[in-house]
Parts: structure tokens; C-alpha cells; sequence
């Protein structure tokens, strides 16, 4: 089982990241659990997502508290609250920066890539200048970074999971996989 968690603020899609992926691994028949973990809920406040990946049916119900890898959809929670408790070692973090891999410093054995999913979600006016929604951007970053499903098979689920301003959110989504540094496959 793979177990991912992604930290953003409300606002960003997190949760709805979390529920895209989930649906394009599914649709590469993997079974799979995607939840938010709801607090004061409200636009610009701390949120967590999880997904679970496995061959076989999720019985978990629980909070992911070891996560394989982490997704931190928002740059500025770093060092303002604990995002890599309970991290399993050599797990990936995957971040919405301009940064290159290795100016990013976490005390830890990690693995760590680097996608520009603020500047590409901007570039393709998702969400507004102050307040971009870089979900659909993220995704393609951990799409290749984590080879969890076909870049084609995430830009389907994008296409249900996101009606409004589709075609924008599959270039950006396309545009941060190949913008996308660190990983197995960048």
C-alpha cells in the first residue's frame, strides 16, 4: 500500500487534488481512499488530504500518521507547522516551488522534487493572481515523480474532476510534468 498525505490551504484544491488522483489510479485498476481532514475550513487555513494506493481492498479507515511520501501543495507552511511528522525515510516531498531540489532542506533521509505549480497555475489563470489554484499543476508533477498512473489517465480524471476551465488545467497539469525537477522520472 502507498500512502500519501498533502498539506495547502484552503482554497488551493487540495482536497480536490486528492480525489482527482484517486480517480486516475483507479482508472489503472488500483484500489483507492481519498479523504480531507476538516478543521476550521476556511479559505486560506491550514488543510490535509490523504490518499491511500493498494492492490486490494482499503480497510483502513484511519488518519494517515506515516505517510509514504507528502505532497505540500503550499510553500509557506514550511517551517510554520510540522509537515513531515511521521515521513517514512527515503519518502518523497514533493513541492510547489520555483526552488530546485536541492535548495530545499529537510532534516531527514527524503527524497525531494520540486514543481512550479504556482507559477504555471498564474500562467493559465487558474484561480486569481493572489489566490492561484495549483492543484491540476501539482498533480502532474506527482504523476511523474511517483509514477503512480499515465500522465493521459490523470489528464481524464482532470477532465471529470474539474469541469471549469478544463482545457487550461490539462495544460497545466501536462506543463508540470515536463516543468517538474527531482524524481525517478525527471
Amino acid at each position: 500500500m502507498i500512502e500519501i498525505r498533502l498539506h495547502g490551504r484552503g482554497g488551493q484544491g487540495t482536497v480536490v487534488a486528492a480525489k482527482i488522483l484517486a480517480d486516475a489510479v483507479s482508472r489503472e485498476g488500483k484500489f483507492v481512499q481519498a479523504f480531507p481532514e476538516y478543521g476550521v475550513e476556511r479559505r486560506g487555513a491550514p488543510v490535509k488530504a490523504f490518499l491511500r494506493i493498494a492492490d486490494e481492498i482499503i480497510y483502513i479507515k484511519s488518519e494517515i500518521y506515516e505517510p509514504d511520501h507528502l505532497v505540500i501543495l503550499e510553500p509557506s507552511l514550511i517551517g510554520a507547522i510540522d509537515l513531515i511528522y511521521g515521513l517514512k525515510e527515503g519518502g518523497w516531498i514533493i513541492i510547489n516551488t520555483n526552488k530546485d531540489p536541492e535548495e530545499m532542506e529537510f532534516a531527514g533521509n527524503y527524497r525531494i522534487a520540486t514543481v512550479p505549480a504556482t507559477k504555471i497555475a498564474r500562467k493559465f489563470h487558474l484561480g486569481s493572481e493572489a489566490a492561484p489554484i495549483v492543484n491540476t499543476a501539482i498533480l502532474g508533477g506527482v504523476v511523474k515523480v511517483l509514477d503512480l498512473c499515465d500522465l493521459e489517465t490523470l489528464k481524464e480524471a482532470v477532465k471529470e474532476g474539474v469541469p471549469l476551465k478544463e482545457e487550461a488545467n490539462l495544460k497545466a497539469s501536462e506543463e508540470a510534468f515536463n516543468e517538474t525537477k527531482g524524481g525517478n522520472n525527471a
